[in-house]
């Protein structure tokens, strides 16, 4: 059959959209980009916020459409399907069949069901930890940089998130297999690990007790062909000295860190549930900039959080001033059903929220500019990723930047580059987020 497959949402859940991919193809069904040809439609959805909720619903309503031609069936997976397990059904009572977020291993068997016209069920418990290493994953992010998900569901119950009603408890993923697909990953060509999980820094610690992390990152820079290891989704009240330290002792693993810190303002935080103070914060970022001068630290904050006042938004927007973020994105706060902040008193018009965003964000873009600016006259390395025919460049990332998330770098070269190639680039020019170089022949560490 030809299978149209739509992923929604977060890097996590791409990389279960991936190993969905990989189950389907390997039981010999086709994948097409057109919704018309298509024999089946899955699409893996989100509703973390209201936004990507209202995303999901609106994509599944306009694949329903196609069952007027050819779609013969309609499978649905992922936090939507498991939030909304009682009411999906009866609500759009287009799909055929549904698959909750720890049950995407049985996709064929939902697609075989369904094109059989039996109609599919699958929920397994939220705690249960499917085992992939026995399947090839079919990576869609190019073939030089993959995620790597580490663990899954949070243990955190911060008073804004549904994630651990709909992804479960905290469970990593054991080392063993991770180390497989890591070298199954580099033995198809990707140089760029990008580990990922609700939060990566709590790897292990359901396993052994011990936060194993570091362990995993030096075990990972073992795999022959990887280049690049990068960590996303830090908390920082969990970020030891031994991660710092193999950080800055690793070569690999390259010298940035996503740390979400939410906000700075203790009265906020302590309502956010968040495990952390604003003086901790500030001493981790401190020492991490101590040990490694040249680290990229990305943060993301949420304004308009209910009961922050206009002094905590000033607090804020003076932090992020001193701290100069090298990354930084910046979300308004959405009041989500079934988490106690929905039901805090305080809650905030919209259009305040958007103000206090947007002047965070026009903050930060001052100080983006700045470090971009900073970065003229220096060689970095850079990973190139394509070739912007109309402006004959290049476009790349550099250990800066993750993907899809930060920053480019524009590179033009009289020699012909390739996607997966990393090279060394002289900046020349900065904007508010991306640089601008030429290939610097003469560069040797």
């Amino acid at each position: 059959m030809k299978i149209l497959f739509i992923s929604l949402g977060c890097d996590k859940n791409l990389v279960d959209s991936e190993v969905m991919l990989g189950l389907l193809t390997e039981r010999g069904h086709t994948l097409t980009n057109d919704e018309e040809e298509a024999d089946v439609i899955v699409i893996n959805t989100c509703c973390f916020i209201h936004d990507a909720k209202e995303e999901s619903i609106n994509t599944i309503l306009e694949m329903a459409a196609y069952k007027e031609q050819n779609l013969k069936a309609l499978v649905v997976a992922g936090c939507l399907s498991e939030r909304y397990k009682d009411e999906i059904l009866e609500e759009i009572p287009e799909i055929d069949a549904v698959l909750g977020t720890t049950s995407y291993d049985s996709i064929v068997e939902a697609v075989d069901e369904a094109l059989a016209g039996n109609g599919y069920e699958h929920y397994e418990s939220i705690d249960y930890l499917p085992d992939n290493s026995g399947h090839r994953r079919l990576v869609t992010t190019g073939s030089h940089m993959a995620y790597l998900k580490i663990a899954e569901g949070c243990d955190k119950r911060c008073s804004y998130c549904i994630i651990p009603k709909i992804r479960g408890r905290f469970r990593s993923v054991p080392m063993k297999e991770l180390l497989k697909s890591a070298r199954e990953l580099a033995a198809s060509g990707v140089t760029e690990l990008v580990l990922v999980a609700q939060e990566t820094t709590l790897y292990g610690k359901d396993l052994t007790g011990k936060k194993e992390l570091p362990t995993l990152l030096k075990e990972l820079c073992g795999v022959e062909g990887i280049e690049w290891i990068r960590l996303l989704y830090c908390y920082p009240e969990e970020i030891t000295d031994e991660l710092i330290r193999t950080i800055k002792e690793e070569e690999k693993v390259v010298n940035y860190i996503d740390m979400p810190i939410q906000h700075c303002s203790d009265g906020i935080l302590k309502r956010m549930g968040r495990r952390t103070s604003k003086h901790d914060i500030e001493t981790i970022i401190a020492k991490l900039r101590k040990e490694i001068p040249d680290m990229a630290i990305r943060t993301t904050l949420i304004t308009g959080f209910p009961g922050e006042t206009e002094e905590q938004h000033e607090e804020l927007k003076e932090f992020v001033r001193q701290q100069r973020f090298e990354r930084l994105g910046v979300f308004t706060y959405s009041p989500e059903e079934d988490t106690k902040a929905a039901e805090f008193e305080g809650q905030i018009e919209e259009d305040v929220k958007e103000a206090r965003r947007d002047e965070l964000m026009a903050l930060q873009q001052k100080i983006s500019y700045e470090h971009t600016h900073e970065m003229v006259g220096k060689t970095i390395r850079v990973l190139i990723e394509g070739y912007l025919f109309e402006d004959d460049v290049y476009v790349g990332r550099s250990y800066m930047d993750a993907p899809k998330v930060d920053g480019c770098v524009f590179v033009t070269s009289p020699e012909e580059l390739l996607t997966g190639d990393y090279v060394y680039v002289k900046i020349t020019k900065g904007n508010e987020y991306d640089l601008i170089g030429e290939m610097d022949y003469e560069f040797t560490e």
